[in-house]
């Protein structure tokens, strides 16, 4: 590990040493509130994916949407969803609202993440929606690497998006898979990046990075940005082979692939590109073409913006309150 400070650009730092969690919510717990629209898009309008990330997004989204379309057609009327490293709560959100559009009656969900400033982003975006008949949402601030509260095949759709897998030491996510697992009797869903991705400033856009570095022997990420602020914590960049493995033991593996082959590499750029004409529709349309045709290809996935892991349990599901055993 690097022993370089993290700084936050008003003369408090943390050793990168010690605290590699400390690291990370700090980072985190710093990002201004215009980290939720870069990270998630307008939080007004939680399912318009037309953001930096729409392409990844809506890719998600469906998977999300396909699990729990499923979950209710099988007569379930009761969810529990569980958000690990949930940041500003969009995703888990979105789901709630899902949920309710779908019929479920009792909707039961909880996100959690290590960085208090999310948390509280989280829970100020989730206080209509946490008050409604029949939902129960609640954000905690908590880390990834201890034992879940949740009782053994309570969870019926687990989700870990957008590299908080990453943050967390190789050598922990045996245990964080058999963990995950453990609560989980339906879904479970996660995104990371993959070796061959585009860099990522993780809390601002590139355009304000001043210097980037990934030491791939440490799993360390070092981070100059323009405002004076110098980001350094761990972050692993896995193949797709890996990231199987890390699950195949405690899950079966339904869906593996790369999500954004193409969209992120043609964006056009505002400081250089001129404003896109309608006549881009059919570049749009092909770009769409090649990533349905690419995206499980062992040769491409590696280079996806992000890589997609769709996995079911192999545990039965804990009865649910008020369900009949059968005879």
């Amino acid at each position: 590990m690097s022993n370089w400070p993290v700084s936050n650009g008003v003369g408090h730092s943390i050793p990168g040493v010690a605290g590699a969690t400390d690291d990370v919510a700090n980072i985190y717990n710093q990002a201004g509130d215009d980290y939720v629209s870069y990270a998630d898009g307008d939080p007004s309008q939680p399912f318009a994916f037309d953001g930096l990330h729409a392409y990844a997004d809506r890719c998600v989204w469906a998977a999300l949407e396909t699990k729990l379309a499923d979950l209710r057609a099988t007569g379930a009327s009761s969810v529990r969803f569980l958000d690990a490293g949930c940041g500003p709560g969009t995703w888990l959100c979105r789901l709630v609202l899902r949920a309710r559009s779908l019929g479920f009656s009792s909707i039961t969900a909880r996100g959690f993440d290590i960085a208090q400033a999310q948390i509280k982003r989280a829970r100020l975006a989730a206080r209509n929606l946490s008050g409604l008949p029949g939902v129960n949402l609640m954000f905690d601030v908590a880390d990834l690497a201890d034992r879940l509260p949740e009782s053994d095949a309570s969870v019926d759709l687990t989700l870990c998006l957008y590299s908080a897998l990453s943050h967390l030491p190789v050598a922990s996510l045996k245990d964080i898979s058999a963990e995950i697992a453990r609560v989980t009797s339906g879904h479970f869903i996660t995104t990371v990046r993959p070796v061959g991705s585009t860099p990522t400033a993780f809390v601002d856009s590139l355009e304000n990075v001043r210097r980037l570095k990934q030491d791939h022997v440490r799993d360390r990420c070092e981070i100059d940005l323009s405002d004076g602020r110098r980001l350094a914590f761990g972050f692993h960049l896995f193949t797709a082979v890996e990231l199987r493995n890390h699950f195949s033991g405690c899950f079966d593996i339904e869906d593996l692939r790369g999500l954004d082959l193409f969209h992120c590499r043609f964006a056009p750029d505002l400081r250089w590109n001129p404003v896109r004409s309608l006549g881009d529709s059919h570049l749009a349309d092909e770009l769409e073409r090649l990533e349905k045709a690419c995206t499980a290809r062992p040769e491409f996935m590696d280079r996806a913006a992000h890589l997609l892991l769709v996995a079911r349990s192999r545990r039965a599901a804990a009865p649910k309150a008020g369900s009949v055993a059968p005879a």
